[in-house]
């Protein structure tokens, strides 16, 4: 449902959009509808959004904001994450109310996954 002023959309850069189908289905069973050849979109998993072709990447590094998951098994995510081709970027560490780790898809884009 849309709630007014409320965020609604997320859109991230890829290089290859195709990777970042697989890696995403692969780790979180994410599902996607293709719009072209320069996009493919994502529902129904905490917010809606999408992919577009693009070299650039979003990381913290270049000013970024954060993408955040959310696991009740937080080792476990990690090792979907890296069996999927992923990369650990900040290995699992702890913070006021829990732990989390970084990671990057297969385009370079930066995430956190976190657990209590």
């Amino acid at each position: 449902m849309n709630e007014h002023e409320k965020i609604n959309y997320v859109e991230f850069p890829a290089k290859d959009i195709e990777a970042a189908k697989v890696f995403f289905a692969s780790v979180f069973g994410w599902s996607f509808v293709d719009y072209g050849p320069k996009y493919t979109a994502f529902s129904d998993e905490g917010i809606d959004g999408g992919f577009y072709k693009s070299d650039l990447t979003a990381s913290t590094e270049n000013g970024s904001a954060l993408i955040v998951f959310y696991s009740n098994e937080l080792e476990q995510t990690q090792s979907k994450v890296e069996n999927a081709g992923g990369s650990i970027l900040k290995p699992i560490f702890s913070f006021p109310g829990g732990r989390r780790f970084h990671f990057g898809d297969p385009n370079g884009n930066e995430y956190a996954v976190w657990s209590e």
